[in-house]
Order: C-alpha cells, then sequence, then structure tokens
C-alpha cells in the first residue's frame, strides 16, 4: 500500500453497486490522489447492471 496517499474502502453486501459507485467516482474524481478499494461482505458474481449503465454517462 502506498503510504503517501490516503486510502478510502467502499464496502456494501455484494460489491455490486454502491461500493462500486463511490469506488469509481472516488478514483475519477481524486484524479489517482487517493487509493481506491472496493469491496463486499458477500461479493457477487458482477456489478449490478443498473450501475454499469450509470458509470457510462
Amino acid at each position: 500500500m502506498d503510504t503517501e496517499r490516503p486510502s478510502v474502502l467502499f464496502v456494501c453486501i455484494h460489491n455490486a453497486g454502491r461500493s462500486q459507485m463511490g469506488a469509481a467516482y472516488t478514483h475519477h474524481l481524486s484524479g489517482g490522489r487517493v487509493e481506491v478499494r472496493s469491496a463486499g461482505s458477500a461479493p457477487a458474481d458482477s456489478i449490478n447492471p443498473a450501475v454499469r449503465e450509470a458509470l457510462l454517462e
């Protein structure tokens, strides 16, 4: 882990919706200045299709 940058972990149950959105927005808006990770307590096999569409907008 890079100790020079702050890090943030987004967690939701399936790591398929909220945590993915939070991670994507933070990564984009921080311009790489923040180490971003996402996780789920019971991870799904794929990202929610509605989240995927929203992130493409």
